[in-house]
């Protein structure tokens, strides 16, 4: 650091900044190998039989029951929930009426012509489609995508007995 050359120009604070930096530590080499005595205190340390660190079996009995709550709450929260009993009796009805004027429609299509379920087999198939729903609905009242397919099968058995009452 003596080899730092400053232009001092005469001034007295230049000189001062420069003696002040003579006199800024040296460096130097330690004046023993270190590694040595590194080497023996980590051969004197015992040796851990576990292999889990300190920390870790202090906490797992914390992240145990961390787990299990994290489990039940998303059990509970993505349970089924029961249905409504107002709803369910609602689609129920709504399924009966449908059923209902199903039949009416039927009979007033079926009492002009001599078509009925047993000659064609697409009739019947509506018809066990109809009737498996039905059974699907009053085991689950709350599915309205059952009330739906009922709709669906009863505008096709119609249309298809129209048909059958027009040729």
């Amino acid at each position: 650091m003596s080899d730092i050359d400053i232009d001092t120009n005469g001034d007295p604070g230049d000189a001062a900044l420069r003696m002040a930096l003579r006199q800024l530590r040296r460096e130097r080499m330690p004046d023993h190998d270190l590694w040595p005595r590194i080497a023996a205190d980590i051969a004197a340390a015992p040796a851990r039989t576990d292999a889990r660190p300190s920390g870790a079996s202090r906490f797992a009995p914390w992240a145990i029951a961390a787990s299990l709550l994290l489990a039940v709450t998303l059990a509970w929260q993505l349970r089924p929930m029961p249905p409504r009993d107002g709803e369910a009796r609602l689609l129920s009805h709504e399924a009966q009426a449908m059923t209902r004027e199903y039949q009416g429609a039927l009979k007033v299509i079926a009492s002009g012509t001599r078509a009925d379920a047993t000659s064609n087999p697409a009739l019947r198939e509506l018809d066990a489609s109809a009737a498996q729903i039905r059974g699907a609905l009053a085991r689950d009242p709350d599915a309205r995508f059952l009330l739906d397919r009922l709709r669906h099968t009863y505008s096709l058995r119609l249309a298809l007995t129209q048909r059958a009452a027009l040729s």
